[in-house]
């Protein structure tokens, strides 16, 4: 697990270094806004379409050989970039086509990794390990956005990318190498449990991979309240780097060193989130949604901010609760559904998730645009708080209300529908 948190440290820290560089790239060869927005677009894209066969992809192929694969892979995708940017035959065609296979590939080494994490650990250290994992997230990103700059300024654009690709290649190798903890169980995807084809279905193979994880899914309540409680605080809150960077900068008086000083308390909050969220044991969606409800009512008395020095004091709570959401919201992901179905509730999820952050910023853009920065804030926050809180009263309110007894039933204990209890 050692090797594991630091070959992922080293992996998030070059992904965040070519991340910081592809907008500057884009609008170094196209000039046009509008294009860098169509590269996001375009990596993203396959994770909305393909990520139920990607995450049934590993439900089915051996975790530790495809993880290692599409590690590889998306190294190589880095190092032809970066020998193409290098060579100066990069245009935006063949930047697109690029950003397309990288976001394909991603949709399997995604579930891939998270799971192998978990593999390595006893079954009862595996929430710890999660935030072990986001609490590595959050140090490769501060350490890849500072190197990105320092990097760029004196190699230039293709070392960027090509060390990610090697950042890539470097957890390639360690893979191999790992060695689950005493006590772990990891997944053995040639003997879990096949799913029971449909009666009728003349393909079990492809219900098992792809229809019947979209069930499942479905028909887990937990799941679906999480997916609810995560969406609506993706689409109104947390585009800090949208949000904020306008409140900063507007109404706040602020210029860009302002904002990265904000941007700077954020990921320290979001540190210091992890390593409490990676004491959690247990972790319940009813906590997802309670931390998501505190974000946004701090979230909303932060728009209210008169000045830089109030809004770090309440930045630093908002990441901290933000990050514990996440990490206990990650922990019920990976753990509620039985291992042979993980690969494709998180690639159920991978499709939804893309979903709700691509509609995320320009929501809020319109917002903005209508109530301005300190008005999206506050609205934001508050219409998250109002459907979390919604949502819990109604599911207070269903399970006391006492089940009728089915017809010809004549006395006793009522049964409830199927399903009613979960």
């Amino acid at each position: 697990m050692r090797w594991w948190s630091l070959a992922n440290f080293v992996s998030n820290a070059g992904t965040w270094m070519q991340l910081t560089v592809q907008n500057l790239l884009v609008l170094q060869i196209t000039g046009s806004a509008a294009a860098t927005g169509l590269s996001v677009s375009v990596q993203a894209a396959p994770a909305l379409l393909v990520s139920l066969a990607g995450g049934a992809a590993v439900d089915r192929w051996p975790r530790k050989l495809t993880a290692m694969v599409s590690q590889a892979l998306l190294g190589v995708v880095a190092l032809v970039t970066a020998l193409l940017v290098a060579r100066d035959r990069l245009d935006l065609t063949v930047l697109l086509v690029l950003a397309a296979v990288t976001g394909t590939i991603a949709t399997v080494d995604g579930p891939a990794c998270a799971l192998l994490g978990n593999d390595l650990v006893p079954t009862a250290d595996v929430p710890s390990a999660i935030g072990v994992g986001s609490l590595v997230h959050s140090a490769g990103r501060l350490a890849g956005t500072a190197l990105a700059g320092v990097t760029v300024g004196f190699l230039g654009t293709s070392a960027a990318y090509a060390a990610n690709g090697a950042s890539f290649l470097f957890v390639a190798s360690v893979i191999p190498f790992l060695r689950p903890a005493a006590g772990a169980v990891p997944q053995d995807v040639h003997s879990t449990p096949a799913i029971p084809a449909q009666r009728g279905s003349r393909k079990s193979g492809h219900d098992m991979t792809v229809r019947q994880g979209l069930a499942y899914f479905l028909r887990r309540p937990r799941l679906v309240a999480l997916a609810g409680v995560t969406g609506i605080s993706a689409v109104f809150g947390r585009n800090y780097g949208l949000t904020l960077a306008v409140l900063v900068t507007g109404p706040l008086a602020g210029g860009a060193g302002a904002f990265g000083t904000v941007s700077t308390v954020l990921a320290v909050g979001g540190i210091l989130g992890a390593v409490l969220g990676a004491r959690l044991r247990r972790p319940s969606v009813r906590l997802v949604g309670t931390l998501a409800a505190v974000g946004a009512l701090l979230q909303a008395v932060a728009g209210l901010s008169p000045s830089l020095a109030v809004l770090l004091v309440l930045v630093l709570p908002m990441a901290v609760v933000e990050s514990v959401s996440d990490t206990a919201g990650t922990t019920v992901l990976q753990t509620d559904p039985p291992a042979h179905m993980r690969g494709r509730v998180l690639g159920v999820w991978g499709s939804i998730s893309t979903g709700w952050g691509l509609a995320g910023p320009p929501a809020l853009g319109l917002l903005m645009e209508l109530a301005g920065a300190r008005g999206a804030l506050v609205t934001g926050g508050l219409i998250i708080a109002g459907a979390i809180g919604a949502g819990f009263f109604l599911r207070e309110r269903r399970s006391t209300t006492p089940v009728p007894l089915r017809t010809g039933e004549r006395g006793g204990a009522a049964q409830p529908e199927l399903g009613t209890a979960a």
